[in-house]
């Protein structure tokens, strides 16, 4: 499925508050403006809970002008947690793009991707809360969204100081399933 043509891509980050979501849109909607020149519209929300409730971002990339400011059906989907599933997987499009954490949602359809996200992460960093980073490599691998280039400079310049290579190894661990997905 590949979403470069597209005159506007809407995608949904979602997980539970803690496992970097928000800041995983942020960075998307970086590598998409700064880094390859695409309009780009990036909002979030946060469920009543804070920590433990579904906490969404939404990234809406076009390359013209963007007249809607808020995803209407996903194009794609990234849900990292059971709660963030079972709330947004209805919003996307029947031939959208489902990627799921594997060990974190047990009954998805069967059209959705599983990847142990959270567990790449640990596995790669020793860190669960890279497990955000890891979820961007996996998207942009799988759906050239932007450039590999676009989203390794972003990462690298939200990434917090000492934690540069961390984040890169992440990312790369992201790469590394999607391209084991597509084979």
């Amino acid at each position: 499925m590949s979403h470069e043509v597209a005159d506007r891509i809407e995608i949904r980050l979602a997980g539970e508050g803690g496992q970097g979501m928000i800041l995983a849109g942020i960075i998307l909607a970086e590598a998409a403006s700064i880094y390859s020149g695409k309009n780009v519209v990036q909002s979030q929300s946060y469920g009543p809970e804070a920590r433990g409730g579904a906490s969404k971002s939404e990234v809406i990339i076009s390359n013209g002008e963007i007249d809607h400011p808020e995803v209407i059906e996903a194009d794609i989907l990234v849900a990292l947690s059971q709660e963030a599933y079972r709330k947004f997987h209805k919003e996307v499009k029947p031939d959208g793009l489902l990627i799921v954490d594997a060990d974190k949602v047990k009954d998805a359809d069967e059209r959705a991707i599983r990847i142990p996200i959270t567990h790449l992460a640990f596995e790669t960093t020793g860190r669960q809360i890279t497990a955000n980073t890891v979820a961007l490599g996996v998207l942009v691998g799988l759906t050239g969204i932007v450039e590999r280039q676009a989203i390794e400079k972003a990462v690298a310049a939200r990434a917090p100081r000492g934690t540069e290579e961390m984040n890169r190894k992440a990312l790369e661990a992201g790469f590394a399933a999607a391209a084991a997905v597509k084979k």
